[in-house]
């Protein structure tokens, strides 16, 4: 049986599984069950709980107890404690959560802005992976870019 040659994914001839890079890392990781795939899993679905109208609801009425319950305890100095340690302590843990997810999300952004760069023929892919530039390289490029975007706008004015 001949093979046909094309520009799509290698498909494995025994298995009839598709080999892309994406499929061949997920496989990867799917083997090496590490302390950083859980994190990044409990990360994303934390954020996901946490981001939602609903714990915002719950947030505003659990205020809205604490403070109805001033009275009660007379807004002592314990009172005041419990929604200052409390706040501080799920803070800190969801701004964990929060990063967390907004490392991964601009990771897996630029990977397809790389790609969608790579395959396409008149981008130049100098510009894969600028990401790792210092802020002093991306000042240059930016004005680089600005300078250009003037050029064409000149250009526009003058009807070339």
């Amino acid at each position: 049986m001949r093979r046909q040659e094309s520009n799509n994914p290698v498909i494995d001839q025994v298995n009839g599984k598709q080999n892309t890079p994406l499929s061949e890392a997920r496989e990867q990781v799917a083997t090496t069950n590490t302390i950083n795939l859980w994190f990044s899993r409990f990360a994303s679905r934390g954020a996901q709980f946490v981001g939602h109208p609903y714990m915002f609801l719950l947030a505003v009425v659990a205020l809205l107890l604490w403070a109805a319950t001033g009275p009660v305890f007379h807004f002592s100095d314990t009172w005041q404690l419990v929604i200052n340690t409390g706040t501080t302590i799920i803070t800190f843990l969801v701004v964990f959560l929060i990063q967390n997810t907004q490392n991964r999300d601009a990771r897996a952004l630029h990977l397809k802005l790389d790609e969608l760069i790579r395959s396409h023929q008149p981008a130049r892919n100098d510009m894969i992976d600028i990401e790792k530039l210092s802020d002093e390289e991306l000042e240059e490029l930016e004005k680089r870019y600005a300078h250009v975007c003037e050029q064409q706008k000149a250009r526009r004015r003058r009807g070339i």
